[in-house]
Parts: structure tokens; C-alpha cells; sequence
């Protein structure tokens, strides 16, 4: 029963993962509107801190997040075109490699920053006690 839960579990995140690319897909003209309205549902359900079935109840509360909104995405999947998809799908992996770049490029100065904090600090520590 465990193993089953963790596969599901899994798989459960992996689907998550395309929020983003229905996101996308529900902002393109070319979709049409009953996958639009599909995908906000979905999209907006899953980033939704307010679940139907509270997280707290053992067992149930996880059985949205495990098969909700997996039958949600699985749906939105098959009512938005394959091109649609494909090029969403694209569009996010850039984004994703950008954020990357931009989020190693944002740690790097605020290491410097701190670098710079502490050798100021001990500067001045050094020149107390001298």
C-alpha cells in the first residue's frame, strides 16, 4: 500500500509540474475556450492554498493533491492542442533555464554582499583590539 502511495505520489508531481505550461497554454488566443476555462480551474485549484479535502485529515487530505488534480491537468491536456502544448511546454523550459542563470547570477551577489558584511566587520574587530 506504501509503494503504491509513493508512486502516486510521484506521479502526482510530476504533473504538477505542467501548471506552468497550462498557465501558458490558457493565456494563448489559439486555445480554445472550454480548455481555457478547463486549465484556470486547474491551474487555479492547484495553487490554491484552500483544498477540498483538508491536508490535516490522514490519508484523505492528501487524496486531492494525489488524484484531483492530476485528472485535472490529464484533462486540460487533452482539451488544448498538441501544438499549443508543445510550444507552452518550450517556452517554459527557456524560462526555466533564464530563472537558472538569473537565480545563480542574484546568489552570487548576495554571497559578495555577505563576503564584504563580514570582512568589514572583522576589519573593524581587529582594529578595536589592536
Amino acid at each position: 500500500m506504501i509503494v503504491i502511495y509513493k508512486k502516486l505520489k510521484m506521479k502526482s508531481k510530476e504533473l504538477k509540474s505542467n501548471i506552468d505550461i497550462l498557465f501558458l497554454a490558457y493565456r494563448k488566443k489559439e486555445t480554445p475556450i472550454y480548455a481555457k476555462i478547463v486549465a484556470i480551474i486547474v491551474v487555479s485549484y492547484a495553487i490554491s492554498p484552500i483544498d477540498l479535502i483538508p491536508d490535516f485529515i490522514p490519508f484523505l487530505g492528501y487524496l486531492d493533491d494525489l488524484i484531483l488534480v492530476p485528472l485535472g491537468i490529464m484533462l486540460a491536456y487533452k482539451l488544448i492542442p498538441v501544438d499549443i502544448i508543445e510550444k507552452c511546454r518550450k517556452e517554459v523550459k527557456v524560462k526555466k533555464e533564464n530563472k537558472r542563470l538569473g537565480g545563480n547570477i542574484a546568489a552570487g551577489v548576495i554571497i559578495a554582499l555577505w563576503l564584504v558584511i563580514i570582512l568589514k566587520i572583522v576589519t573593524r574587530f581587529l582594529r578595536l583590539h589592536n
